[in-house]
């Protein structure tokens, strides 16, 4: 404690940030292609918004979306030329969606024929996507990214081999754009200082306690006169590892001034280095990932360096800091050149198991799963070991079609799990027997891919039944990747009083609820992808009956397709492939690169996704894909992205 406040003092601070060298060559091969791929403009008819498009609009669209009483408070009548429609590229987006997906204009309305609906389309792909595409993509930028709780816990299991978890205690890591590593929104309070300090304290207490651990960091020990020379080398040595680059020599000159700090106080050479290694873990260059701009400053996106290249690979894939090996290859500039290789190499280590446990289940929101509470009343066998069931099924799930290249489809449909005795009889699945999981072959297409897993159909339900909303809010969100927007404020709640139960189902008392014109468009979208997986209770059990009422697990999707039960929705679904895959990638790389989708980034995820699409929708290749694209591999001089919190979950 008394080195505290020293300690702070020296560690606190960027203003020594070095400038390292780029060592990756201007020939190397990832690497040009990066830096020169431009996306060519084609040469085909381009549409006049005035003569081809507005005349549409008005005819099909204008009845409802104009003036200030506009639909979803979307006024198109607003757009009177080109220049006015291409400021709010996100809503043509939008638009282009519902058309390719028949949502709009609805059903009882004129319908465009199809080769207006084409002349719309084709616009606001040539406007808002291929005029994006032309020349140097933006990579975007994350200046400055603390570790979160998770990072900060596996890094310092590998960097000192302390696994007790520092960070439990620390404040909850904030969230946006779905994630809990988005460099906007994880700043530092005083009270994480505060937790670091104590942390450091701690970890090294516990290390230096331990033969085995103190000798990781304690490399060297001195003889005679040389306890300099000593330290300097166990210091350049943790501190490389520590900040994952090479360590400046005025860096490391401060860290042996506090070992020389303790000496003169009466403390041994081992204390020192213990207070050395302490400022090292409370460094903002151990804290944050500080990715260093050249100079002089360039206005052009430029490759970031190998080291930070290893940087963004590990943290990535395992959540954690660069190996030796990683580490090795920054070193001899040969990262990039062997990139496929290490990729290959990562996803094979058990570290990896780490994107699944962050990324996966916040895509998949699994976490909520801790938060769930099914009445017990009427769900008595609902436990916490069925809770732990539930979750370890989907992590083994996704573990699998990683590891075992398989295709992102199967998480819409496939013909395997992982089960244990307990959750295969809550699935009413015979032959599995043993607490330990193993993977069970499924013949009832009922069950198959994680939307009949009953860790989403239960973070999708209320505590006392199902709910089609929630069901269908999530395929629309993680699958589809169209969320809707949030619910008008006078929605209000269902009824769930003793006696609407009674009066109907809950398919037909929703129908009553959305009566309001306001709410059905949207409700018309997500219901009956919920409704589809209405034979499945709140925690996921197969039933045929809600009490009295039988279960109608019917639907006909705004595109006009029609389907009967969850085995039929989930074909549907898949046949949604390209829309389900352009979703994944953007969220798999908002998750690399820390920072929410902009505009800009549109053009990679869309030539991320054909690509794996040319692949057989691989995961792994949507992995390698996005290590490989700008904003993965390069650093702009302008910052794009902002940080958003999660939407509130439907009441409904």
């Amino acid at each position: 404690m008394r080195f505290r406040w020293e300690l702070l003092a020296i560690c606190l601070g960027l203003s020594a940030l070095p400038v390292l060298p780029r060592n990756a060559s201007a020939d190397d091969t990832v690497g040009s292609q990066v830096a020169s791929r431009i996306a060519s403009a084609p040469g085909e008819k381009r549409e006049d918004f005035s003569k081809d498009i507005a005349p549409l609009l008005a005819r099909y669209c204008n009845k409802c979306h104009a003036g200030a009483r506009a639909k979803a408070k979307l006024a198109l009548d607003q757009y009177k030329d080109e220049a006015a429609a291409l400021n709010d590229r996100g809503i043509w987006e939008k638009i282009a969606q519902r058309l390719r997906d028949r949502e709009m204009p609805p059903p009882d309305k004129p319908q465009p024929t199809p080769s207006e609906a084409k002349l719309i389309l084709d616009w606001i792909d040539a406007k808002l996507v291929k005029i994006d595409c032309i020349g140097k993509i933006d990579p975007g930028r994350v200046t400055l990214r603390r570790l979160n709780r998770a990072e900060y816990n596996n890094t310092i299991r590998d960097l000192v081999g302390v696994d007790f978890k520092p960070a439990e205690d620390f404040p909850a890591d904030d969230v946006g754009y779905g994630f809990d590593n988005i460099g906007d929104v994880l700043s530092l309070p005083p009270l994480l200082l505060e937790k670091y300090l104590a942390a450091a304290e701690k970890i090294t207490s516990r290390a230096w306690a331990l033969p085995h651990l103190r000798q990781r960091i304690m490399i060297a020990q001195p003889s005679g006169k040389n306890e300099e020379e000593c330290a300097r080398k166990i210091l350049e040595n943790f501190g490389r590892r520590a900040y994952r680059r090479p360590v400046t020599p005025d860096e490391i000159n401060r860290l042996v001034a506090l070992v020389k700090l303790a000496r003169s106080q009466g403390d041994n050479f081992d204390k020192g280095i213990q207070l050395a290694v302490q400022a090292i873990l409370t460094s903002p260059h151990f804290l944050f990932r500080v990715e260093r701009d050249p100079k002089p400053a360039s206005t052009e996106p430029r490759l970031i360096s190998e080291y930070d290249l290893a940087t963004r690979l590990s943290y990535f894939l395992w959540a954690s800091m660069p190996d030796d090996e990683l580490l090795k290859q920054a070193q001899q500039g040969t990262l990039r050149k062997n990139l496929e290789a290490q990729l290959k190499r990562m996803l094979k280590d058990q570290k990896s198991k780490a994107f699944g446990d962050n990324f996966a289940s916040q895509w998949l929101q699994t976490r909520n799963l801790q938060k769930a509470a099914p009445n017990p009343m009427q769900f008595p066998h609902f436990d916490e070991s069925l809770r732990g069931a539930m979750q370890r099924e989907t992590e083994l799930f996704f573990e699998a079609v990683l590891r075992e290249d398989r295709s992102i489809l199967e998480f819409i449909d496939s013909d395997f799990t992982f089960l244990n005795e307990q959750l295969a009889r809550h699935y009413g699945i015979p032959g599995v027997k043993g607490n330990y999981f193993r993977r069970v072959s499924l013949t009832d297409h009922n069950r198959g891919g994680v939307l009949t897993q009953a860790s989403i159909l239960t973070i999708t339900s209320n505590p006392t039944r199902t709910s089609p909303v929630k069901r269908g809010k999530w395929i629309m969100e993680n699958i589809l990747g169209t969320p809707p927007p949030p619910p008008v404020p006078d929605a209000g709640p269902l009824d769930e009083t003793k006696e609407a139960a009674l009066s109907g189902s809950l398919r037909q008392r929703m129908e009553q609820h959305r009566a309001n014109p306001n709410c059905a468009s949207c409700h018309q979208r997500m219901d009956p992808l919920g409704f589809g997986f209405e034979n499945y209770d709140a925690v996921g059990v197969w039933r045929d009956r809600d009490g009295s009422f039988a279960i109608d697990a019917s639907g006909v999707l705004p595109d006009g397709k029609a389907f009967q039960g969850p085995a039929e929705l989930k074909k549907i679904l898949i046949r949604k492939k390209d829309e389900f895959c352009r979703c994944l990638t953007e969220r798999i790389l908002t998750y690399a690169v820390g920072r929410g989708m902009e505009s800009e980034d549109k053009c990679v995820i869309d030539r991320i996704a054909r690509t794996v699409a040319e692949d057989n929708y691989r995961l792994s290749r949507i992995v390698f894909e996005v290590v490989k694209s700008e904003p993965f591999q390069m650093r702009s001089t302008r910052a794009i992205g902002h940080a958003q919190t999660p939407a509130d979950n439907p009441k409904k």
